[in-house]
């Protein structure tokens, strides 16, 4: 197997986002890293630090310089960072050495990478953008339609009482209606571009290294944070704490596909599954599967994420290679998880006779909470539970359903309408309606 299996030419098809991963390719973050070069020389020159005719000389071939990422692992090897390599190359691909001279002037290896890699996740966070709302409009066609699909609720796994499909599919979707809302504003911080120079303090730029951040900032449309933040790494863990939430939100979603879909219950069907090597009648949930699986690895990268945010004094190797390390992954697998949970919403079936079916095995238990309410209309509510539980015990002694229990110790009363599903679905339609509004909104 790959060291990682988005990179894996057998489990590609499963895992990979050919979307995402360009974004995390080689070629994309030498592709990054030039641009800043470039817009850098191009900030400079126009405030005089470089020559103009240099800055532009270098602006231009940072957009046309075509440099091969494997010809920079050697030196990266030595130096663990890509930038010297980088920028020897570039110098070459500029061919004027009095030009050549001034590219990459006053800036540090972490200014270059960190601003690159903030361009890649403001593509990455587009399509996030527009992956979600994808799927919230999915979920919504799902809630509505099936508002009032009666099943059963289920807690510790046992029948608890009747719900509707609907609310269920809106119980997937409103913490990623909350995410949606959070999501500006996690982007808005994370936009920044890092210009620092060596310690933090911009010292080889002079009195006109702020102007020529922000400058920096305008040319590759990002925000001036006014300062270094080369060890301040909340708005990187911020984004990876937001990728967290929503993989988890997905993972909910599959965990309760895998349920639905499992033998014996069968309440939900697929839009597609997987088969097995030697049982014919198998059509596994791979999707949802995949849904939990993604939510558990981002969950631990996110540990590590989180953690990596310790740095020691003004620069910290062991906690910007943990960076590296994590923060692609866990976008790939956002990535995956989006795609698939709309694919998922867009195509699975509720079984709705399978559900109904599901709320009474002809004992109607299910009705007990409902039943005990009634009661308590009448009579104090803690003799009515007592009564209640009496009757249950005795439903599951003598296998005299419910219903007709109740309908014998209190026949001066009329019942029969508490014993239906619709009578105890309570909000689940109101909840369905007003996520898939919710969720059509912009």
């Amino acid at each position: 197997m790959a060291a990682s299996v988005f990179d894996s030419a057998i489990y590609r098809d499963l895992f990979r986002d050919e979307e995402t991963a360009r974004l995390f390719s080689d070629t994309a973050e030498v592709r990054a890293m030039l641009l800043v070069e470039g817009a850098l020389a191009k900030a400079q020159g126009a405030h005089g630090m470089i020559p103009e005719t240099a800055a532009k000389a270098i602006h231009r071939a940072s957009l046309e310089a075509q440099i091969d990422p494997a010809a920079l692992a050697e030196e990266t090897g030595r130096s663990a960072v890509v930038v010297p390599a980088l920028v020897s190359a570039f110098r070459k691909e500029i061919g004027a050495p009095d030009h050549a001279q001034y590219a990459h002037w006053g800036a540090t290896s972490q200014d270059i990478m960190d601003t690159g890699l903030v361009l890649r996740l403001r593509q990455v966070i587009a399509l996030y953008e527009t992956r979600l709302s994808a799927l919230l409009h999915a979920l919504a066609d799902q809630a509505e339609q099936h508002e009032g699909t009666p099943m059963a609720a289920r807690t510790y796994m046992q029948v608890a009482s009747p719900t509707s499909f609907g609310a269920v599919v809106a119980q997937w979707g409103r913490p990623l209606l909350r995410l949606r809302a959070r999501l500006p504003a996690v982007r808005d911080a994370l936009l920044t571009v890092s210009l620092s120079g060596a310690a933090g303090t911009l010292s080889a730029m002079g009195e006109d290294g702020p102007k020529v951040r922000a400058r920096l900032a305008e040319e590759l449309g990002l925000s001036d944070p006014g300062a270094t933040w080369h060890t301040e790494r909340d708005r990187l863990t911020g984004f990876a704490a937001w990728m967290t939430d929503t993989a988890t939100a997905l993972g909910k979603m599959g965990e309760d596909l895998i349920l639905l879909t499992q033998s014996g219950i069968g309440e939900v069907t697929l839009g597609q599954g997987g088969g097995s090597s030697t049982m014919p009648q198998k059509s596994n949930p791979i999707q949802p599967t995949l849904l939990s699986a993604l939510a558990r690895q981002t969950v631990a990268l996110n540990s590590a994420m989180q953690g990596a945010a310790i740095h020691r004094q003004q620069r910290d190797g062991t906690a910007w290679f943990t960076e590296w390390m994590t923060l692609p992954q866990m976008c790939m697998g956002l990535g995956t998880a989006l795609t698939t949970a709309t694919d998922l919403a867009r195509t699975l079936t509720a079984n709705t006779a399978r559900m109904r079916a599901g709320i009474d095995d002809g004992t109607g238990l299910i009705h007990a909470e409902a039943l005990s309410f009634a009661l308590a209309r009448h009579m104090p509510r803690p003799e009515a539970q007592a009564e209640v539980k009496a009757l249950c015990q005795q439903v599951q002694t003598s296998g005299t359903p419910l219903p007709d229990l109740a309908a014998a110790r209190w026949p001066d009363q009329d019942l029969s309408a508490l014993f239906t599903p619709e009578a105890s679905l309570g909000t689940a339609p109101a909840d369905a309606r007003a996520f898939a509004r919710a969720a059509r909104t912009p």
